[in-house]
């Protein structure tokens, strides 16, 4: 796995993969419950729907990019890396998945789109935070 170097030696990035992952739904659900309290049970509902698919595309990615990088390794001296053509498919099509699941949820459950919106922006908020702890506290 990928390190980076810090003045007390190592930190994973999986611990921070691991925090926005975790942080992404919790942005979500919080957001979810105060939305629903003040706007309506849909725009809560909305708001913990697109937390949940942007946690689902954060993980998609990761692990599109995890498969990529270890063909890569793994094939290191080869010409052509052979990379599992699934993987291709979750990186090149997530976000058509997401925008599918969005209007399938409006069209059937009346759901705003814009809460859904909304919630699809836990995973930058979460990223945010991670990204400023890492810098405030670079030791762990």
């Amino acid at each position: 796995m990928a390190t980076r170097s810090t003045p007390g030696g190592t930190l994973t990035y999986n611990q921070d993969e691991s925090r926005v992952s975790r942080l992404t739904l919790l942005f979500g659900a919080l957001a979810a419950v105060s939305v629903a309290f003040f706007r309506g049970g849909h725009w809560g509902f909305g708001i913990l729907i697109g937390s949940v698919l942007a946690w689902l595309n954060f993980r998609w990615l990761r692990q599109g990019l995890d498969a990529f990088t270890e063909a890569a390794t793994a094939q290191a001296n080869q010409r052509n890396v052979n990379v599992p053509v699934l993987t291709y498919f979750k990186a090149l099509f997530r976000y058509g998945l997401i925008a599918l699941a969005v209007y399938v949820i409006f069209r059937y459950l009346n759901v705003p789109v814009l809460s859904m919106v909304v919630g699809l922006c836990a995973l930058g908020a979460a990223t945010f935070v991670v990204s400023i702890h890492s810098i405030v506290y670079p030791q762990e």
